[in-house]
């Protein structure tokens, strides 16, 4: 009898099966995403040795770069999130001793959060682990190959910048 259980394949993978049916522009778009979200799931599994999520440390890396704090509004814009998923982020990582919070001197209203030193201590450690990670995982690229895809990509993003009328 023939097996046929379908075995789940990712979207560049089921593009490949029928070229003819997609433009360059698609099968480039699923190479890209699968490109992602492999390096993502990655990271994110790596990240769990830290007892750290993948959002915790995007938002810790922005309070790395703005020593003197930031407020929620300006996390959320940054980090292109909710005000209501920064203010989740924000009470676990109080609660971990590894960022505080103060009432904002222009706004009462507006609550001004920075890393404390031992958050500083913390994210600088799992920051050179992350760095050694992303080389890991492009390890098999050599210099040239990161220049070229670097100088492809900027392309694109130009590309993708004035398709959407974003400036960024």
């Amino acid at each position: 009898m023939e097996d046929t259980t379908l075995i789940p394949l990712d979207a560049e993978t089921k593009v490949a099966e029928r070229p003819g049916d997609h433009k360059a522009e698609l099968r480039l778009w699923l190479r890209l995403l699968t490109c992602t979200n492999l390096i993502e799931a990655e990271i994110r599994r790596r990240l769990r040795v830290h007892d750290v999520t993948l959002p915790r440390f995007d938002l810790m890396a922005q309070l790395e770069k703005n020593p003197a704090g930031m407020t929620l509004g300006e996390l959320s814009s940054r980090m292109m999130v909710s005000n209501g998923n920064i203010t989740g982020l924000v009470e676990r990582l109080v609660e971990q001793g590894l960022i505080d919070r103060r009432p904002s001197p222009r706004d009462r209203r507006a609550q001004i959060v920075s890393l404390t030193a031992e958050g500083r201590r913390t994210f600088r450690a799992i920051a050179r682990d992350h760095e050694g990670w992303i080389a890991e995982i492009f390890a098999g690229l050599d210099a040239a190959d990161i220049d070229a895809l670097m100088a492809l990509l900027g392309k694109a993003k130009q590309s993708a910048q004035q398709a959407t009328g974003d400036a960024a």
